[in-house]
């Protein structure tokens, strides 16, 4: 349970990476937050119940399409 005032976003909330971090492995890439979500350096999540959420890259700059004209 948060103890953080206000406290932290639950890990079913749409914006639970905001919750603070409480134990951090830098060099294995992972961060566990309050809530007990767990983020990897690669933007990919693990949630509280095993639910894993795949990371959210963008497109390398340069490698986009380009649009069509209409």
């Amino acid at each position: 349970m948060c103890c953080h005032q206000p406290p932290c976003p639950a890990a079913t909330a749409t914006d639970h990476a905001a919750a603070r971090v409480v134990a951090r492995q830098d060099d294995l890439g992972w961060a566990l937050l309050c809530n007990g979500v767990v983020v990897f350096d690669d933007t990919g999540e693990l949630l509280p119940d095993g639910t894993p959420i795949a990371p959210r890259r963008g497109v390398a700059p340069g490698h986009r399409r380009p649009l069509l004209a209409a």
